[in-house]
């Protein structure tokens, strides 16, 4: 990785100002956390920036309040949660810039939190004046947040223009490492796997994978656009008739290189345990929700082959039984190719998750929407802020 990483600093008695990503789901009320992964997910660098004798200035947003002081998208719980975990004391602070916060700024050893960004709107306009506000706060830089790496924020490129050096955490470079080794340099045969339902918020993905991958496997409602691009039947499944013709000029690209479904699970009706059947051909009436049985071993069958895979979105309504299984078994299936395997967030990784296969994947991306932008050969402002090595 060409930019610098927290192991690259010296950290004895430095004020370390660490962009980590504790947007954490919350129960009503605001009180409660019901998932603490990204906070655990934090946890190494948070340890060796502490161990390398660094006080810790944390910064991160939690949902979306608008700009606004909202109480029930508070930190608090986060730091009581943090501080369990790292069994130490974690202050809280009441703001994330001015007076106040200053005087609390951590020696040594300690802990800060600051609370939530986006209580100030110029966090999300990047407003310069709070970005050096930000910076007076630390003396090295440290973005952890590979979450929102793709965010030109106050916290994740703004402040950089007023405090360097600016390195990349260890979970951020995880992530990169990962993501630059899939699509860099990936060992060959290269495995796309993308789906999920729109073909819109996968075309810039989808041209740049064609660049490299050697089969790209379609699934989700996204396949049903590019079945009625090449004049197929698709009963009433979810088609984006405005992207047809992208569908079409997409198919003519790849070639051979495209792989849709060979055969459907169909139903009347999108609910849990619907009366479905499998067809190759999608009836009247009816709509696709999951790959069927022949695509599956045919998916299958490339991915025992492959080398590397890089993997986005479900292959039906995931969170519908029985229109789950195409998901599970593309789970399975690349959990035993023994391949270098990258999964991009979101609705892939609870697939993952729920087939019990989290272990056998390489690396599960913790940014979805970060990781779907560098894979569409977007620059990421958070990553391109960063120091060069």
């Amino acid at each position: 990785m060409a930019k610098l990483s927290i192991r690259d600093l010296d950290l004895k008695g430095k004020r370390v100002f660490m962009r980590v990503d504790f947007n954490v789901p919350l129960a009503p009320g605001g009180q409660e956390i019901t998932s603490d992964k990204r906070i655990k997910a934090a946890l190494p660098t948070i340890k060796y920036a502490l161990e390398q004798g660094a006080g810790l200035v944390l910064a991160s947003h939690l949902g979306r309040p608008k700009g606004k002081v909202n109480p029930e998208m508070s930190l608090k719980p986060v730091a009581a949660r943090l501080s369990e975990l790292l069994g130490k004391p974690v202050a809280m602070a009441p703001d994330c810039i001015g007076a106040e916060v200053e005087a609390m700024l951590p020696a040594p050893g300690q802990v800060l939190l600051l609370e939530n960004l986006r209580f100030h709107s110029e966090e999300e306009k990047n407003v310069p004046e709070f970005a050096q506000q930000l910076a007076k706060l630390g003396e090295v830089y440290v973005n952890d947040a590979f979450g929102t790496a793709h965010r030109a924020h106050a916290s994740t490129e703004g402040i950089i223009n007023f405090l360097k050096p600016a390195a990349a955490g260890l979970l951020m470079e995880k992530e990169l490492e990962y993501l630059f080794k899939c699509t860099q340099s990936p060992e060959h045969p290269c495995v796309g796997i993308l789906g999920g339902a729109k073909v819109s918020d996968k075309i810039e993905v989808i041209e740049n994978l064609l660049k490299f991958v050697d089969r790209l496997l379609i699934g989700g409602a996204m396949a049903y656009t590019f079945m009625k691009a090449q004049g197929k039947p698709t009963g009433k499944s979810l088609v984006e008739e405005d992207k047809v013709e992208l569908a079409a000029k997409l198919l003519a690209t790849a070639g051979d290189k495209l792989m849709l479904p060979c055969d459907h699970v169909v139903s009347a009706e999108f609910a849990e345990n619907a009366p479905n059947e499998v067809v190759t051909e999608i009836p009247e009436g009816k709509m696709g929700l999951d790959i069927g049985p022949a695509t599956r071993a045919a998916y299958a069958e490339v991915l025992k082959a492959s080398k590397t895979i890089i993997w986005n979105g479900p292959m039906g309504v995931f969170e519908k039984k029985p229109f789950d299984a195409g998901t599970v078994a593309v789970a399975q299936a690349v959990a035993d190719s023994g391949a270098l395997s990258v999964v991009g967030g979101g609705d892939s990784e609870k697939a993952v998750k729920s087939a019990g296969l989290s272990d056998k994947i390489s690396h599960i991306s913790t940014g979805g929407g970060a990781s779907l932008e560098f894979l569409s050969g977007l620059t990421l402002p958070g990553v391109a802020a960063l120091t060069e090595k």
